[in-house]
């Protein structure tokens, strides 16, 4: 596969803050002018070309004056002046992107029923889009901590010189010194202008047999960052592995409190106290994620195993302003990027049931004030047997447990699952799975070899 990755440069230079705003101004008046041209020719035209290069041709043919072509139907040149030929066919494959998927939704609110099918898919702009800096055409390098783009400037396409900081250019040659290095994109976040410099490298994911793997059940938390069991397909247990991050849950904790305590008198919009806890936030979900990483790494793992997540909906309970904050599916994507970097899989599971069942099958467990053994602390779970176990724990078994299952029944001809899901018969529903069921099944196969 193919894995890429940004790296975002500052450009410092503030004389060019004008230049490089009016430019993308300019390139976006250029996508607008190309979506009318393709959404008025689209019947005629645009329709029947199949791709974007055979979209770029017949766009120019409408648009471009030559010596053959003296007249066009729509004078591009007469409207932006010696606009960058490699960017006018950037333009024109965004424009296309755009109506394409304008006539298709388009069509299908047509199609669908007029009681049910909503508004009408609005009209297509550009919107923000940004112009790529491609290379020779708008970008060269002139040295090793400075290039020159070209762009608007005195109502001219020019050159200009960006300098680049020592330390971003260092990083990118430890960093990604071995990787390719794409095109970079103009960028605007804030009041502040980037260059954004793609980089690609290929990837060879692990091919484990199954009955070979290591996996990383990860449970995420909302009051404890994450809890982690490595396990083999036989049930095993390798290891165990625990993130609290109490100091960074407490500084969350006040950020949020001084929140309310301002909505509360009033106050509604609070940038400052809001980007506060997301800095918090965000700070906690890398941390996770680094976590989860390395203790794939130190039990040299094959796979890492999560939850699939689903936080769409209202939130409703006390707890609903910590499930808002809650950054779950950011802290799984940033997994995935790293462990793929390391030739690890990322694999998710059915989440039902995974925290209510009991690992040792003995049935539904009790929490908090369910039970007077684990009353006033919900991270505690007393079995049907009266057991009590870390509920996080006891849900990361089942995790991995049921990344098992799936694979291992995946893996089976048809026949055979069928004769060994008659000696485990509770590995049949996969969202009422736990480790038990997981031994039962390896014993199974044991016993049927």
């Amino acid at each position: 596969m193919i894995q890429t990755s940004t790296y975002s440069i500052k450009l410092h230079s503030r004389t060019a803050i004008q230049t490089l705003r009016d430019t993308a101004v300019i390139y976006r008046n250029a996508v607008d002018f190309y979506i009318a041209v393709i959404d008025e020719n689209w019947d005629a035209v645009f329709a029947s070309v199949g791709n974007r290069e055979n979209a770029v041709r017949s766009a120019e043919r409408l648009t471009l004056t030559t010596k053959k072509r003296p007249v066009v139907a729509y004078d591009f040149g007469a409207k932006f002046y010696k606009f960058p030929s490699y960017l006018r066919r950037a333009a024109i494959a965004e424009a296309y992107g755009k109506v394409s998927s304008y006539r298709s939704n388009l069509a299908s609110w047509e199609k669908a029923d007029p009681r049910l099918r909503g508004q009408k898919p609005g009209f297509p702009k550009a919107g923000f889009v940004y112009p790529a800096m491609y290379r020779d055409n708008m970008f060269v390098r002139t040295g090793t901590y400075e290039a020159r783009i070209k762009v608007f400037i005195r109502n001219t396409w020019d050159w200009i010189t960006v300098s680049f900081r020592k330390s971003d250019v260092d990083y990118i040659l430890h960093h990604c010194g071995n990787r390719k290095e794409c095109v970079p994109t103009l960028q605007k976040r804030g009041k502040c202008w980037y260059l954004d410099f793609p980089f690609q490298r290929k990837v060879e994911l692990a091919d484990v047999d199954i009955f070979s793997q290591t996996i990383v059940a990860v449970d995420l938390g909302i009051n404890n960052c994450c809890t982690c069991a490595i396990m083999r397909s036989d049930g095993t247990i390798l290891g165990r592995r625990f993130l609290r991050l109490p100091r960074e849950y407490d500084s969350l904790n006040r950020k949020i409190s001084r929140i309310k305590s301002a909505q509360r008198h009033g106050s509604r919009k609070m940038p400052r106290l809001w980007s506060l806890a997301k800095n918090v936030n965000d700070d906690i979900a890398v941390k996770t994620a680094q976590f989860i990483v390395d203790a794939a790494v130190l039990y040299n793992a094959d796979t890492i195993v999560f939850e699939h997540l689903d936080l769409r909906g209202k939130k409703r309970g006390s707890k609903r302003q910590r499930l808002h904050l809650w950054k779950a599916q950011r802290v799984q994507a940033i997994v995935t990027d790293k462990a793929h970097a390391l030739s690890m899989r990322v694999s998710r599971i059915n989440a039902w049931n995974t925290s209510r069942l009991a690992y040792d099958g003995s049935g539904r467990v009790l929490r908090g004030s369910e039970s007077t053994k684990t009353n006033g602390c919900y991270s505690l779970c007393e079995f049907p047997t009266g057991k009590v176990y870390n509920c996080d724990l006891n849900a990361s078994y089942n995790i991995g447990a049921r990344y098992f299952i799936r694979e291992i029944l995946k893996s089976l001809p048809a026949t055979d699952g069928q004769r060994i899901l008659a000696k485990a018969p509770e590995c049949a529903k996969r969202s009422t799975c736990t480790l038990s069921a997981l031994i039962n099944l390896y014993s199974a196969l044991c016993t049927a070899v």
